[in-house]
C-alpha cells in the first residue's frame, strides 16, 4: 500500500485535513504551443507572460524536495515538452531520485521529438477532445496537420518500446459531447484509456453542462461502459460526482501543485487564483530542506484547507479526495475494474 495513503487514513480519523501527498504536480513551464479555446490558464496567447522553467540543476533541486514527500511525480505545463531539458529532467527523476511513478501530461504534438521520454514514464496523459482532426484543430487553434500529428503520435506512443500506460483526457464541452463515442472507439482500437473532465469557467463547470440532458446521458453511458469493462480511467465514484456535479469533501494537499520557479501552491490553484487570505504561494521549494518543512510553512500561513468544494470537478482534485476518504470504494474499484488498475489507482493503493 502507498505509505502516504495509509498515513492519511490515520490523520483523517483524528480530524486532520493537512494530508501527505499521494502525488505532486510540477509545472515545468507555463509556455505552450497550443491555444485551446477552453484554456483559462496558459496557452500560446499568454506566452509573453509565461514562466519558461528553471535550469536543469535547479529543477532537479525542486524535484528532490518533492521526492522527500512522495514517490509519485506528475510533470505538466503549459506544454512540458517545451522545457529545453525535459529529457534529462525525466531521466534524473527516474534514475537519480528514483520516483516510483512518473506521469507526463502533454498535448503530444512534440512527442516524436523526444523518443527517450516515454520509456521512462509510467503514465502518459494526452489531451484529446475529438478524433475529427478538422473540427478539433479549431478548438486547439492549430492547423489540421498539427491535430493529425497528435493522433499519429498517440498511435506511435502506444506501441513504442517499453510503452507507458497511455490515457487520453477529454474536456467535456457542449461542442465535444457528440464526439465522445468516436473517441472511445479510437481508444479501444489503439489500447488507450479515456478520462473526462468538465469544462470549467472560473473554476465552475460551464453553465451549459449544468443544464444539459445530453451531458447527463453521456455520464450514464460512461458508467455503463465502465461496468462492462470499457476503457474508462475514472473511478465510478468520480463519474457519479461528474454526473451529479455534487459537492464532496476535498483534500487538495493530496495532489498539490508546484509552479515552474519552485513555488508551492497551497491549498490548491483555484483558491490561490481567487486571492484573499485562504491560500497562495507560501514558499519556494528551492528554499526549504524537505516537503514537510514546506507544508508546515503553508499550514502556518493559511491554515487547513476548506472542507467542502462546490466548484472544482477536475479529476486530478476530485478523484484522489474521493479515493482517500473512501478506502472500501477504492479497493472495490481496484478489484473490479482493470481500466482503473491500469490508469494508476496504484498511486493510492497496492502496486
Amino acid at each position: 500500500m502507498n505509505f502516504n495513503y495509509a498515513t492519511n487514513l490515520s490523520r483523517l480519523l483524528r480530524g486532520e485535513r493537512v494530508l501527505r501527498p499521494l502525488a505532486v504536480t510540477y509545472y515545468v513551464t507555463t509556455r505552450c504551443n497550443f491555444g485551446c479555446a477552453y484554456c483559462e490558464d496558459f496557452g500560446v496567447q499568454r506566452n509573453a507572460q509565461a514562466e519558461p522553467g528553471l535550469p536543469l540543476e535547479e529543477a532537479v533541486r525542486v524535484l528532490r524536495v518533492i521526492r522527500s514527500g512522495t514517490d509519485a511525480l506528475i510533470l505538466t505545463g503549459g506544454e512540458p515538452l517545451l522545457h529545453p531539458d525535459i529529457d534529462e529532467l525525466v531521466a534524473r527523476a527516474r534514475r537519480d531520485l528514483r520516483f516510483g511513478q512518473i506521469t507526463l501530461l502533454t498535448n503530444a504534438s512534440l512527442l516524436a521529438e523526444h523518443p527517450d521520454v516515454p520509456p521512462l514514464l509510467d503514465r502518459l496523459v494526452v489531451s484529446l477532445d475529438l478524433v475529427d482532426a478538422e473540427t478539433w484543430s479549431h478548438t486547439l487553434n492549430v492547423t489540421r496537420d498539427v491535430a493529425e500529428g497528435v493522433l499519429a503520435n498517440l498511435r506511435t506512443a502506444r506501441h513504442a518500446r517499453r510503452a507507458p500506460v497511455v490515457i487520453v483526457n477529454c474536456v467535456l464541452t457542449p461542442d465535444t459531447l457528440a464526439g465522445v463515442e468516436a473517441l472511445l472507439t479510437f481508444c479501444r482500437g489503439h489500447g488507450l484509456l479515456a478520462s473526462f473532465s468538465p469544462q470549467a469557467v472560473r473554476n465552475w463547470p460551464r453553465y451549459e453542462l449544468l443544464v444539459s440532458a445530453e451531458y447527463q446521458a453521456l455520464l450514464e453511458r460512461l458508467m455503463t461502459l465502465k461496468r462492462r469493462g470499457g476503457p474508462i480511467a475514472g473511478s465510478m465514484d468520480y463519474l457519479r460526482v461528474l454526473r451529479d456535479l455534487a459537492s464532496y469533501d476535498c483534500y487538495p494537499a493530496l495532489v498539490p501543485r508546484v509552479m515552474p520557479g519552485g513555488e508551492l501552491i497551497y491549498p490548491c490553484r483555484p483558491i490561490e487564483k481567487d486571492g484573499g487570505t485562504h491560500g497562495g504561494r507560501p514558499c519556494n521549494l528551492r528554499e526549504v530542506a524537505s516537503w514537510d518543512a514546506a507544508l508546515a510553512i503553508a499550514a502556518q500561513e493559511y491554515g487547513p484547507p476548506p472542507r467542502v468544494c462546490t466548484s472544482c470537478f477536475q479529476q486530478c482534485f476530485a478523484e484522489p479526495s474521493l479515493m482517500q476518504a473512501q478506502p472500501f470504494s477504492l479497493f472495490a474499484e481496484w478489484l473490479r475494474y482493470s481500466a482503473s488498475r491500469r490508469a494508476g489507482l496504484a498511486t493510492y493503493a497496492p502496486g
